[in-house]
């Protein structure tokens, strides 16, 4: 299942891992990559706006992990055309496809971090419940537990 554009699924590098990228994001200037996350911060800038992800791999949905702890670092996003930040607010899990422009290094708390940046050629947004259950606890219901819960092989 996919919401990549046809014209763009071929060109994808499904090869590109994200430790590959990460170690030497000029050496795949140009690729086309699909990566996933979830998004730590979005910024106007004159020039586009600017995603800062934190990266999780993908399922065979194309849906961002919901763990946090399986990411091998962040990345960057730039949207050339207008892109409202609040459309994708701290904490929405999205899916790129994006051509590799090289990296940028930015502070990240109290050292620099050098991030590697795409050009955004497809976004996608997930919903906020996308990974998480509609059922925030299992299933009870009350003729589920009683003095006769499995005295009886049938409840009718």
């Amino acid at each position: 299942m996919s919401d990549i554009p046809a014209s763009l699924q071929t060109q994808v590098d499904h090869t590109l891992t994200f430790s590959q990228l990460k170690e030497s994001p000029p050496s795949y200037k140009g690729h086309l990559v699909l990566l996933g996350g979830e998004v730590l911060t979005a910024k106007r800038l004159k020039e586009g706006t600017r995603i800062e992800v934190l990266q999780l791999p993908l399922d065979g949905y194309q849906t961002p992990d919901m763990d946090r702890t399986t990411s091998q670092g962040r990345f960057l996003a730039f949207q050339k055309d207008f892109l409202d930040p609040a459309t994708v607010p701290p904490g929405t899990r999205v899916t790129i496809v994006g051509e590799v422009t090289g990296a940028t290094t930015l502070a990240l708390d109290e050292t620099d971090y050098s991030y590697p940046t795409l050009e955004i050629k497809n976004l996608r947004v997930w919903p906020q419940s996308v990974g998480s259950s509609a059922w925030p606890r299992p299933y009870v219901a009350p003729y589920y537990w009683g003095p006769y819960w499995g005295r009886y092989p049938y409840w009718w």
